[in-house]
């Protein structure tokens, strides 16, 4: 099954690419590997603000990560032409807006990597870092950031 398949069996429509909201492009590719900057949760195309251990649940942070991950999958679809290309994912970094005694940020984590897996199977499973942090830009709940190698 191809990876828009896949996209279709999950009733996911790719999102075109954000625009920066500072002095960065959306990515870059060096050789076989192309690097996605950051991309925040948004609903409704706002940011999605909250903190976890504050006003949101792990689902709900979850849910954010799952939504960032159609983003970042719209962002990597523009830099290959096709997600076919992509041979694996090679590491996701994602940063959770989180209190002190929040633990749970690989929980929320999970909300992307899944999808990622669900989309594309082998090539899906990835290295990973979550990490809770005081702040994300514009309050975003969630940011993640994508590592692809493609094909040859």
């Amino acid at each position: 099954m191809s990876v828009y398949d896949q996209l279709t069996a999950l009733n996911i429509t790719l999102p075109p690419v954000a625009v920066p909201a500072a002095a960065y492009v959306p990515y870059v590719q060096t050789g076989n590997l192309v690097f996605l900057s950051g991309h925040i949760a948004r609903r409704d195309g706002k940011p999605w603000v909250g903190q976890l251990g504050r006003d949101m649940t792990t689902e709900e942070g979850k849910a954010a990560a799952r939504a960032v991950a159609i983003e970042l999958l719209g962002t990597l679809h523009a830099a290959t032409g096709d997600l076919n290309r992509v041979q694996r994912i090679v590491k996701l970094m994602s940063l959770v807006n989180s209190t002190g005694d929040f633990t749970e940020q690989h929980l929320v984590t999970n909300g992307a990597s899944e999808l990622i897996g669900q989309v594309f199977g082998e090539a899906g499973k990835h290295a990973r870092s979550a990490f809770g942090v005081a702040q994300i830009p514009m309050g975003a709940c969630v940011e993640i950031e994508l590592i692809a190698q493609l094909h040859a």
